[in-house]
This record gives C-alpha cells, sequence and structure tokens, in this order.
C-alpha cells in the first residue's frame, strides 16, 4: 500500500471508503463496466450493490424497480410485470446486464439478466 493510499484511508469518510470498496469490486467483475462510463443506448454490463428496491407501478403493470450502486454511479434497474424477485433485496451484490437507456437523466435498464452475487462475508 503507498503512503497516498495510507494518507487517503486516514481521512476519507466512510462513504468514501465504501464507494472505493465498490468501486474496487465491480472492476474485479469480468467483462463490467463503471456505471460512470455506460452509454444511453448500448448494451452493458455492470456490477454492485442494491441500494433500494420497490415496487412501482407502471401504467397499470406491476414494476420492480432496483437501484444498483457500484462506487462510481447509480443505475436503476426496471423487471416490467415483476412484483419481487428472490433474492433481489437490498443489500445485495448482483451483476446486470442489458440495454442502457436515460430515464430523467438517470441511466436505466429494463428487464435485465442479472446474477446475483454473494453478500460481503458470505
Amino acid at each position: 500500500m503507498s503512503l497516498r493510499d495510507t494518507l487517503h484511508k486516514a481521512v476519507a469518510s466512510q462513504a468514501e471508503l465504501e464507494a472505493d470498496e465498490e468501486r474496487a469490486h465491480a472492476l474485479r467483475s469480468a467483462g463490467c463496466v463503471p456505471v460512470s462510463s455506460v452509454a444511453d443506448r448500448r448494451r452493458a454490463s455492470v456490477s454492485g450493490v442494491l441500494r433500494s428496491v420497490t415496487l412501482r407501478p407502471r401504467e397499470g403493470v406491476p414494476a420492480l424497480e432496483a437501484e444498483l450502486y457500484d462506487g462510481s454511479g447509480t443505475v436503476d434497474l426496471v423487471w416490467l410485470g415483476r412484483r419481487s424477485i428472490g433474492g433481489v433485496e437490498p443489500g445485495r451484490r448482483l451483476r446486470a446486464e442489458g440495454l442502457v437507456c436515460s430515464l430523467e437523466g438517470r441511466p436505466t435498464i429494463y428487464n435485465p439478466r442479472y446474477e446475483l452475487r454473494p453478500r460481503s462475508g458470505e
């Protein structure tokens, strides 16, 4: 560990340390890109931790929405026609792949392919 890394850890806030950890974890996931670099109307694979999972109907259709955070940013994952998905819950690590679109300025992936990852300590 370099002096710069040591100093950063000494003065960084808890949120910065968690962001650093998430970025490092996402970079270790093969084929994944940082959320901050996903492009609109392009396919992308991202990996991170789910911050929130909510049921929010869209035009009368059930929709499960999750916010995936990788330390560089967030992407919304939306499964249309689903009320719940086993294992998709806040705090869970997940790898997702799909077509990115911009919805109200936020990157969003509808009906992504996903893979549940072990939680910290599992």
